[in-house]
């Protein structure tokens, strides 16, 4: 894969070694580009996301940090469930747990193959970096299986009332989908602000996903932060679907 930097051409400072502060993300371009360097110690990752910030680069490149303009979010009543979908949830034939395969599943979704995609950000590097935040109790994976199989999956970490979310994958259609459709159930139930989905996807916004201003995000941000945080493995957290309750309206006809 191409490198995402160019030393020349980007004027954003480095990352000091020995602290964990960032650059102020208002001040970083709409495209987000906002540091480079560092490391990905479990303290450096966690300063960033307070801030807004998440790395994403290429094998080559340094670690490049980023706070991009708009942000895309997923408020977990507003995930949007088609008719196909509905009839897939409704098969049971998936199962979900929480936490049970991390490593599994963030390997997955640097492996699995992507249309237009020749190579995976999620170098070992990285890898390592967000398996050492699940033991920490701050990542978290979401496990879909198929005849006991894993087929699906996603993964993230969580800190007060917001996840932030990394990557998917599926190995057969839907998977991903009832991935994401039951980690917004699990966290609206347990009072959750919002799913950061970093940067705005087709599909996500087909899901329900709303692209807001980097500003808005900030400060939606900081109100979660204040809230209790969900530490520890969620091996307990379960789910199965559950048709959502008719409308007064809908019932009466109208």
């Amino acid at each position: 894969m191409a490198s995402m930097f160019d030393e020349d051409h980007y004027l954003i400072p480095p990352l000091s070694s020995y602290a964990y502060t960032f650059p102020n993300p208002n001040y970083a371009s709409d495209e987000g580009l906002l540091a480079y360097g560092g490391d990905l110690s479990v303290s450096r990752l966690l300063s960033a996301y307070k801030r807004g910030i998440f790395p994403w680069y290429n094998e080559d490149d340094p670690i490049l940090w980023w706070s991009p303009n708009p942000r895309l979010l997923l408020y977990p009543d507003n995930f949007r469930v088609r008719k196909s979908f509905r009839r897939v949830l409704r098969s049971g034939k998936f199962t979900v747990t929480f936490d049970r395969a991390f490593s599994e599943v963030i390997l997955h979704c640097a492996t699995v193959p992507r249309e237009g995609q020749h190579s995976s950000w999620i170098v070992p590097e990285m890898q390592e970096a967000y398996k050492a935040l699940y033991e920490e109790g701050f990542g978290h994976s979401v496990e879909v299986y198929l005849e006991g199989k894993l087929v699906g999956g996603l993964y993230g970490l969580a800190m007060g009332k917001v996840f932030f979310g990394e990557s998917m994958f599926s190995l057969v259609p839907d998977a991903s989908k009832v991935a994401f459709k039951a980690l917004s159930d699990v966290l609206g139930r347990r009072g959750y602000d919002f799913i950061d989905c970093q940067m705005k996807t087709d599909h996500m916004v087909s899901l329900g996903a709303e692209v807001v201003t980097r500003n808005r995000y900030l400060n939606e941000l900081q109100e979660a932060l204040e809230k209790p945080s969900d530490l520890g493995h969620w091996h307990d957290f379960a789910w199965e679907y559950e048709e959502p309750a008719i409308k007064k309206g809908k019932q009466d006809g109208k």
